[in-house]
């Protein structure tokens, strides 16, 4: 079990410090400029618009590097909260908490509310619902997919 605390407590150190960057500190593009200078996918990517915080996100009105790295952030955002949501549902079931998903989940978009509301208070960052709204879903997703698993497996383990 201990394992599972220091995973958590990594996991919600590893938001913190995130949060406290700058977006010029954690900014991606000169190392993706560095990797695809082809601009691998530009035609691929160009047919996608995204709307997101009132604003039409796509490589027309970003950029090819600027769209794939919110491309990437976003995705981050979604499986990052998604581990964490399964590693906090991981230390509730040993602790053996009733509805162990359910805590979990609830906990993950409290810790991805508090970080939204952080990253407002620091400039050149902005805290987003969305942003929850995003967490909130890859925690929603990989739970569900733990949860499945754990079913697969009691089953091949019954027979």
């Amino acid at each position: 079990m201990k394992k599972w605390i220091a995973l958590v407590i990594v996991g919600v150190m590893v938001v913190i410090v995130m949060s406290n960057m700058s977006y010029e500190q954690q900014t991606i593009i000169p190392a993706l400029k560095d990797l695809l200078k082809d601009k691998p996918f530009e035609e691929w990517l160009s047919q996608f618009e995204i709307p997101y915080w009132g604003k039409i996100i796509s490589v027309e009105t970003r950029g090819y590097f600027q769209f794939l790295e919110f491309l990437i952030r976003k995705a981050t955002h979604f499986f990052g909260y998604g581990l964490l949501a399964v590693t906090v549902y991981i230390l509730y079931r040993k602790l053996k908490w009733r509805f162990a998903a359910l805590l979990a989940f609830i906990t993950t978009v409290l810790i991805a509310s508090l970080d939204e509301y952080r990253q407002s208070t620091i400039p050149g960052r902005s805290g987003l619902v969305e942003d929850v709204v995003l967490d909130a879903c890859g925690a929603l997703t990989l739970l569900v997919l733990a949860k499945l698993i754990l079913v697969v497996f009691k089953k091949v383990g019954r027979t």
